[in-house]
């Protein structure tokens, strides 16, 4: 059913121990507080996008939700139904429901294998061919489904004999063989050439569209999530921070980062970019700022925001954030 919370994750935390750095009490590292609370809800038929600059967790919320990490806390609920499925037989199951499409589409796939073996392969897992001229059916479907044609001219050739852009449709092509009800693509047009990058999210989109996926785009470049998902939601240093549909988040962002994320976006209209930040970089999730994250580099810091992390603010029609400002906003309307 179209707009049914398909895959969602509730207050998911991972940390994970510092490969470097000075050793605390009883010779133990710090952790890396990679994620912190984080909820997360992907609904059929609609995409989804989670923004944020490189270091910010993005990538750790993907594989959580994908059970490749378990969590330190929280949930993933797969169609309301509680899920630790790590390994085994269990992690099959989940992951014919759940598929990831990874960010580089050469190392995803392998080079000693043609087209042809890496959707076969798997169909044949998970059981949904009944014969070999079944699989060359079922192949040539996938690889007309994400406009890989004619098919013939495909499914013999090797992945060096492919563009970045067709290699990412094959990996794409190899996600839905096994007919996920939820598709999370971590960076999915980041290393194709801009020429390339608008087919692969159309493909997406239309893919979502079409066969009722909750699709989850995870991106760095506000600009492409503006265009191409219904709702984002903004993360920074390990902490969601607002969330709305596409076309009010941003238009009339409420959180300063979300600001400098699309001051920072390419608009040809644009003379001179605003200063929405001071100088610095984001922090160490080591040792992360207290309060709220971005406050170091926030222009309108308050006080308070160096002493309390944030709570929810609702902004009304779905929108919220974590943001000081906009509490204080919302208190004296």
């Amino acid at each position: 059913m179209s707009g049914e919370i398909v895959l969602e994750g509730r207050n998911l935390t991972k940390h994970f121990t510092a490969a470097r750095g000075p050793r605390g009490r009883f010779g133990k590292r710090p952790p890396v507080r990679a994620v912190e609370d984080v909820s997360l809800a992907l609904r059929a038929g609609t995409v989804t996008a989670l923004v944020g600059e490189s270091g910010c967790g993005k990538s750790t919320v993907a594989r959580l939700l994908a059970q490749v990490y378990p969590a330190t806390s929280g949930e993933v609920l797969l169609r309301g139904e509680r899920v630790r499925a790590h390994r085994g037989a269990a992690f099959r199951d989940y992951r014919r429901q759940v598929q990831l499409i990874f960010q580089d589409p050469f190392a995803s796939l392998n080079p000693f294998h043609r087209v042809r073996y890496h959707l076969a392969r798997p169909l044949r897992i998970h059981r949904h061919v009944r014969s070999n001229a079944h699989e060359q059916e079922l192949v040539a479907e996938l690889l007309e489904r994400v406009s890989l044609t004619p098919v013939t001219q495909f499914m013999d050739k090797m992945p060096h004999e492919l563009s970045g852009g067709q290699r990412q449709r094959v990996a794409i092509a190899r996600a839905l063989a096994v007919r996920p009800l939820a598709l999370i693509a971590d960076e999915p047009v980041s290393m194709l050439d801009v020429s390339i990058r608008l087919g692969v999210l159309r493909l997406l989109e239309r893919l979502a569209d079409e066969s009722g996926l909750a699709l989850l785009y995870i991106t760095h470049d506000i600009a492409s999530a503006r265009y191409f998902a219904e709702d984002i939601t903004v993360m920074y240093a390990g902490r969601l921070i607002e969330s709305g549909d596409g076309e009010s988040l941003t238009q009339s962002p409420a959180h300063p980062y979300t600001k400098l994320l699309l001051a920072s976006a390419p608009d040809p209209g644009r003379v001179t970019p605003p200063e929405t930040t001071r100088h610095g970089e984001p922090p160490s999730l080591i040792e992360p700022p207290s309060g709220c994250r971005f406050h170091p580099r926030c222009p309108v810091a308050l006080p308070v925001c160096s002493e309390r992390v944030p709570g929810r603010t609702e902004l009304g029609e779905g929108r919220w954030t974590h943001c000081w400002q906009a509490e204080e906003t919302a208190l004296t309307r």
